[in-house]
């Protein structure tokens, strides 16, 4: 089990569970076609944002596998919501998890997500005692494979046409990382 300390202190950073309150900032990015381009989902309206974020604001703590903590990125200096990150408990027998992100594009190229990404690192190694995190991506998304190799992360497959999503067929790319590779 896991219930973070919130919220997380990183050195530019505070991650903290999504409150109703953020739907404004949430729906600023989910809206936008950019954003949605290598997710499973299309731009979202704001009742879909509304409906989304309920459920991510449920659950806080990481009590069983299938778990997930999406916690809203904010800004150290003003608080502003400017992504979400995810930390999913995908097995308990094999201490195995997935960590995800989701960025506005005006916020970009300014090592957000790669501090994001090592701040779920360390909650799923340090703080749940995860052997293995895996990050998955569509295998167009360059960027997000940028930051996973930033992360440390290894590149162990290219799945192609494994998956159809919005009518086409896509590749997947899984990045991984064992606990014994982890360096805070």
């Amino acid at each position: 089990m896991l219930k973070p300390d919130y919220p997380i202190h990183t050195d530019r950073l505070l991650l903290r569970p999504l409150t109703p309150a953020d739907l404004p900032a949430v729906h600023a990015y989910e809206s936008r076609p950019d954003v949605a381009r290598y997710l499973y989902w299309e731009p979202r309206d704001l009742d879909a944002v509304r409906t989304f974020l309920h459920k991510k604001t449920t659950c806080t703590a990481l009590h069983d596998e299938g778990d997930a903590l999406d916690l809203a990125i904010t800004l150290r200096h003003n608080g502003q919501v400017i992504g979400n990150g995810l930390l999913m408990w995908t097995s308990k027998q094999h201490r195995q998890g997935e960590i995800g992100y989701v960025l506005h594009p005006d916020h970009h190229g300014h090592g957000y997500a790669t501090e994001t990404g090592r701040a779920l690192l360390h909650l799923g190694f340090d703080g749940l005692g995860l052997h293995r995190i895996v990050g998955r991506i569509d295998g167009r998304n360059t960027a997000s494979a940028r930051v996973l190799e930033k992360l440390g992360m290894r590149r162990e497959a290219h799945l192609v046409h494994n998956e159809h999503v919005k009518g086409e067929w896509t590749d997947e790319v899984i990045y991984a990382m064992l606990e014994t590779e982890w360096t805070p």
